[in-house]
């Protein structure tokens, strides 16, 4: 006879399950789950790394922390929400994940990501790639210029930065500033034909967190309030988010 998959042994404190509990109240009750698999049809990761979002909330639901922790699934989720969306019971997988992440001493989170989380907090551009003030400016400066020569039709296309009272503060993906300078140039497009009134900040512009996927609570919401600081400072009335 084949072995299980699991093996279960007594009864197991969890305090993942503690955890879920004292955060959602209504949402935490793991033993809801129905197994029907809808969190598994539903979710991008699955397979990644066999990862299974209904064995995953089984594991949790029966105190297989050790397991858990040890497991790569945690950081395969993109913590998009589908599957609470699709989820007949509406348990927030998403928020069972950050907690399990939030478990692993900070140290020991993956190593691309928590590099990124280090090197966003270490600079007032909030860039992942370390990309400083003054050389956003140049690149958004440059590649426009470029594109106002090369396409007529685009000539009079802006590209603000700490333009005062726009309605959008539009943020930007660190790594194309840096190494793809083009691909921000068909959302400028957008935003002219639209008719659009954005701006840049030169501070706080960079869109992705990597602190929220580390859970690191303190780096993201340093992160996020420097965005709205910035947002306010300018005073613009939405910040638009393209990540």
């Amino acid at each position: 006879m084949a072995e299980p998959a699991l093996k279960i042994s007594g009864k197991r404190k969890s305090g993942i399950i503690e955890t879920v509990k004292e955060i959602l109240p209504e949402g935490g009750n793991l033993n809801l789950c129905l197994t029907c698999g809808l969190c598994s049809s539903g979710c991008p990761a699955t397979g990644l790394e066999n990862c299974d979002p209904r064995k995953l909330l089984r594991m949790a639901a029966l105190g297989m922390d050790e397991e858990i922790l040890a497991s790569n699934w945690p950081w395969c989720c993109t913590m998009c929400q589908r599957c609470v969306r699709v989820c007949p019971m509406k348990i927030d997988i998403p928020q069972l994940i950050f907690n399990i992440r939030s478990m692993r001493p900070r140290d020991e989170r993956p190593k691309g990501m928590l590099n990124s989380c280090n090197i966003a907090l270490e600079n007032e551009t909030l860039s992942a790639m370390g990309a400083p003030v003054e050389d956003f400016k140049f690149v958004v400066e440059d590649v426009l210029e470029q594109y106002q020569e090369e396409q007529p039709e685009f000539a009079d296309m802006q590209a603000p930065i700490d333009k005062e009272g726009a309605e959008f503060f539009l943020n930007q993906n660190s790594r194309e500033p840096v190494t793809e300078p083009d691909e921000m140039v068909p959302l400028w497009k957008i935003l002219h034909l639209a008719g659009a009134d954005w701006t840049y900040g030169s501070k706080a512009w960079a869109g992705e967190n990597y602190c929220l996927f580390i859970a690191d609570n303190a780096g993201w919401e340093h992160i996020v309030r420097a965005q709205a600081a910035e947002t306010m400072k300018l005073g613009c009335k939405t910040y638009l988010n393209t990540e």
